[in-house]
């Protein structure tokens, strides 16, 4: 590990992202170049002092998982991930053509849809970076680990993950799920994250197993999507989904149509959202 230019790099990074780029406002009395570091160490969600120890350079050396954070938290795009961690001493994360890296440009625009359920995921499902209104919608989707990281799974091997959608759409939601991975299985073939989530499902879900038996595929119309919350109801949202091509990650975005009751709802759960899951 060279803390000294492990340093100076989180220095030069730090100061080259600008407020505007995390979705900070820039204030008046700001002197500052670039971000604070306690601005940056919340985008990494990690302590101030953590984070302030490795600039100095008196730190101890940050894991694996400590580094992929700071690289989200600085929006570093690949390259700049990479050498973070050689400089830690850390071997550099096989590049493999879905990660858990999350676009800058996708980054960029999750920060400004701060009031706004919204959400990236990866081809498997799994939660990569949630808004505090995903978070009070569905809840944390970011805090499960193994294969219960994936929403796919967890819903055919969890009752309580169907507690988010009404009853009559488990059926039509399960056949979603479904298709998703199966367009996923054919894509990544059987060598694969994919595959290997979808023997486990096969192995421990027979409703999995007998809609697999179909080849379900996904259709061209993806209709709105009903959600069921336990302090605002049913809300009918749309998902616009922005796809990034390199990393095969979906930015979604849950919106109502304005004038109607579920956009009332999504109001007050924003209003909720305090008490629910904003930071």
């Amino acid at each position: 590990m060279d803390r000294v230019a492990l340093a100076a790099f989180l220095r030069a990074r730090r100061a080259a992202l600008q407020p505007e780029d995390v979705g900070l406002p820039r204030g008046r009395r700001r002197r500052t170049d670039g971000l604070r570091r306690e601005e940056v160490a919340a985008l990494c969600d990690m302590s101030v002092d953590y984070y302030s120890r490795l600039e100095q350079p008196r730190g101890p050396r940050p894991s694996e998982q400590m580094l992929a954070a700071i690289a989200r938290g600085l929006r570093l795009p690949l390259e700049e991930r990479d050498h973070l961690f050689q400089l830690s001493g850390h071997a550099a994360p096989r590049r493999v053509r879905r990660g858990d890296h999350i676009n800058p440009g996708i980054m960029r625009i999750l920060d400004r849809l701060e009031d706004t359920p919204a959400q990236v995921v990866n081809h498997l499902g799994e939660t990569l970076k949630q808004t505090w209104m995903a978070v009070a919608l569905l809840g944390d989707e970011t805090a499960y680990t193994g294969r219960a990281r994936s929403l796919h799974y967890r819903w055919f091997t969890d009752p309580a993950s169907r507690l988010t959608r009404p009853e009559s759409d488990h059926s039509e939601h399960s056949r979603l799920l479904a298709a998703d991975l199966y367009s996923a299985h054919a894509r990544d073939g059987s060598d694969s994250r994919t595959a290997e989530l979808v023997r486990a499902l096969r192995t421990a879900s027979p409703e999995f197993e007998a809609l697999w038996a179909e080849h379900p595929v996904l259709g061209p119309y993806c209709a709105p999507k009903r959600f069921q919350h336990p302090q605002v109801g049913v809300l009918e949202l749309h998902c616009q989904t922005l796809v990034d091509p390199d990393q095969s990650q979906r930015l979604l975005v849950f919106t109502p149509v304005a004038g109607t009751e579920s956009y009332a709802n999504l109001q007050l759960l924003s209003v909720l959202g305090g008490h629910l899951g904003r930071p």
